[in-house]
Order: structure tokens, then C-alpha cells, then sequence
């Protein structure tokens, strides 16, 4: 029997899509609000939210989605389960410190970045690495195609849904091909 691979070109299962948030763990109260809309909109769409499970834009999308009835899952930099915000459903507690960012990245289908300093950075980066789409709301200015910027939340989600799904190049305002899915991994 084949070991299944990420190299096939249609999926195995329709799995709902995975998207990270990823940002500052700062508290900063504007950028919190865009995270919690953002992660309200990642649950009512049927996403999961995976992120790095700590404070600041982390907390502000775990709690949008948690409150919107959606499943938050932490991956945490330490070795502690209960270091996880209040709004993580499941926490998986690493140990690992910044190179758990590997792991959320390496879990998602789309990264969003909301804000972020150096280590947001290193996640978008690290996503495009991995072939991992990232869109960009309030964050670093990389220029497309390293980073898709959205100019709100609901547009953030939007083009974070259609890159999941599609796995395709997509520019803000643009369509996405339309052909079969082909899994970024």
C-alpha cells in the first residue's frame, strides 16, 4: 500500500481549512481589535484558527473565535499547557521557544499576519518558505508575492479563504484559478 503524500494533487479528505494568525503578543488595542474580528470571521467561515497560543494579536483572535463558536488551537513556545490564553481549546505545549513557529506555520494552509514585530516576521517568512500563502493586515510591507495585503479583516479573511482552498497566486481583487486543489505541501 502508497504512504499518502502532500505531493498529490487532490485531497484526500475535505478537511476544513486551517489558517494561523500570527502577531505581536504586546497588548496594543487597535491591533487586538482587528485580530478579534479577524478570528470571529475565521470561525464563522468553518476554518480552524491555529496561532501561537500566548497574549496580545494571539488572544484578541482566539477570543473572536472562540466567541463565534470556533476551534483555536495554540502552539505553544513552552513546555507548560497552562500557559496557553483563556481562549485556546487545545494547546500544544512545545517547548520549543520561537522554533514552534515552524510548527504553526507548518499547520496552516494561509497565514494571516496581523501587525507583528521580528517574530511575526520570521513566521511569514518561514511560511513562505514552506510554500505557506500569507496575507497582511497592518503588517511588514514585503511586497507581493511574499505577502498579500488586505486593507480590512473581512477582506484579510476572504483572500486567506480563497488562497486555503485554491492554493493558487492571488493578488488583492483578483480571482483565483479556478482548476483542482492542489495542496501547498
Amino acid at each position: 500500500m502508497r504512504e499518502p503524500s502532500c505531493e498529490q494533487t487532490e485531497p484526500q479528505s475535505r478537511r476544513a481549512p486551517v489558517i494561523a494568525v500570527c502577531g505581536s503578543g504586546a497588548e496594543d488595542a487597535h491591533l487586538n481589535a482587528l485580530a478579534e474580528a479577524v478570528g470571529a470571521l475565521v470561525a464563522r467561515q468553518g476554518a480552524v484558527l491555529v496561532c501561537g497560543g500566548l497574549g496580545g494579536v494571539m488572544a484578541a483572535a482566539c477570543r473572536g473565535a472562540a466567541a463565534a463558536g470556533g476551534l483555536t488551537v495554540g502552539i505553544l513556545p513552552t513546555a507548560c499547557p497552562d500557559d496557553a490564553n483563556t481562549h485556546v481549546a487545545i494547546a500544544i505545549a512545545t517547548g520549543m521557544g520561537h522554533a514552534r513557529n515552524v510548527a504553526i506555520v507548518q499547520s496552516a494552509d494561509v497565514v494571516i499576519a496581523v501587525g507583528g514585530e521580528y517574530g511575526t516576521l520570521s513566521e511569514i517568512a518561514l511560511a513562505r518558505k514552506a510554500g505557506r500563502p500569507v496575507v497582511g493586515l497592518e503588517s511588514w510591507n514585503l511586497g507581493e508575492p511574499h505577502l498579500v495585503r488586505a486593507s480590512s479583516p473581512a477582506e484579510a479573511v476572504a483572500l486567506a479563504l480563497r488562497l486555503a482552498t485554491r492554493n493558487q497566486p492571488v493578488t488583492a481583487g483578483s480571482e483565483p484559478h479556478q482548476g483542482g486543489i492542489s495542496p501547498s505541501c
